[in-house]
């Protein structure tokens, strides 16, 4: 009878050790290899809906440098999520900013907030934007993923281009006429990249690798 209770007690032990385990492991997988997160805005429509859900690439970027064209989660300037820079009248850009130009330096400090774009240029590439599509260092990208049609929405072209800061990384979304983007608060330093979403798994019809 003993025996069977020290049996069941080791089995009881072993069990919270396992959960133990796993628990830490998902912890430690979230906190440095892969995270989820939920879209929260159309911004990036058609690629991505509100309320879809994405893995991303959290090592990635220790060990190399994002590519043109990867679909990125980081950290925004302040200027893109500060309602007091809005709301004060005060540009969101981290430089006087003409109406219709786009923003070359990012407001200083860095918002709590996630956001995900699509890397369009990289450290000192010059970019411009015409019709809604990238002219990339002199030539205009092919990018089929872009909508450039959206209620409500304003267009933010810059025909004359600028260059992106070294260690920055200049960020739209594919939905451009509805994205409060790189154009309005300038590029996103290195050290503000979280990582790279690779796949979605939420919702079923749309599971996959982006």
């Amino acid at each position: 009878m003993a025996s069977a209770q020290k049996s069941s007690a080791g089995s009881f032990v072993e069990l919270v050790v396992i959960l133990i385990v796993a628990i830490g492991m998902a912890l430690a997988i979230q906190a440095f290899l892969v995270k989820p997160f939920k879209i929260p805005s159309v911004s990036m429509v058609p690629t991505l809906t509100v309320g879809q859900r994405v893995l991303t690439n959290r090592i990635g970027t220790r060990f190399g440098e994002p590519e043109i064209g990867d679909v990125m989660v980081f950290h925004p300037p302040a200027g893109a999520t500060d309602d007091q820079l809005v709301d004060g009248g005060n540009s969101m850009c981290g430089a006087p900013q003409q109406e219709g130009e786009p923003c070359g330096r990012p407001t200083r400090g860095e918002s709590e907030e996630n956001f995900i774009k699509r890397v369009v240029a990289g450290p000192d590439d010059t970019i411009a934007v015409v019709d809604g599509q990238v002219v990339l260092n002199g030539r205009r990208q092919t990018e089929p993923f872009v909508q450039t049609t959206c209620e409500d929405g304003t267009d933010q072209d810059f025909p004359e281009p600028i260059r992106v800061p070294a260690g920055h990384w200049f960020m739209m979304g594919d939905n451009r006429q509805c994205s409060q983007d790189s154009r309005y608060w300038g590029p996103v330093p290195e050290a503000s990249l979280i990582g790279e979403a690779f796949a979605t798994y939420w919702p079923p019809k749309r599971i996959g690798p982006l």
